[in-house]
């Protein structure tokens, strides 16, 4: 098991989570991948599941229905600490969040106990 967690929340993700899981993966092979799904009605849950059967690495949880963020993001914790992960780090699946950043952000976290990232600091930039 991987030592760092990264977390996302969808619903109606289906045009970009195939290559924000692809794009997470390519940078680091040893990172696991949380995704809860909140019943997407555009088959996001069904495009995550197909790559979970490739990938051991990715971890996909659908909710029946939507139960928002926080709720996600509570669920996310309890399965980090649960696990035993040594970091957790969350971000949106939109790809308004650079997954590029996530090694920078695993090196931050070697020498911190938290580090944030917004991507606001400069202005908003949609890949």
């Amino acid at each position: 098991m991987s030592k760092t967690l990264i977390f996302t929340a969808t619903y109606n993700e289906s045009e970009n989570i195939k290559k924000l899981v692809e794009t997470i993966f390519r940078i680091n092979e040893e990172i696991d991948l949380f995704v809860i799904d909140d019943n997407s009605p555009d088959k996001t849950f069904e495009i995550l599941e197909k790559i979970s059967k490739k990938n051991d690495n990715l971890i996909v949880v659908k909710r029946e229905k939507k139960l928002g963020l926080n709720t996600a993001h509570i669920l996310a914790y309890e399965y980090a600490i649960v696990n035993n992960y040594e970091k957790l780090i969350t971000m949106d699946a939109d790809l308004s969040h650079e997954p590029k950043e996530i090694s920078k952000i695993i090196d931050l976290l070697n020498n911190n106990s938290f580090v944030i990232g917004s991507r606001y600091m400069l202005g908003v930039k949609m890949t």
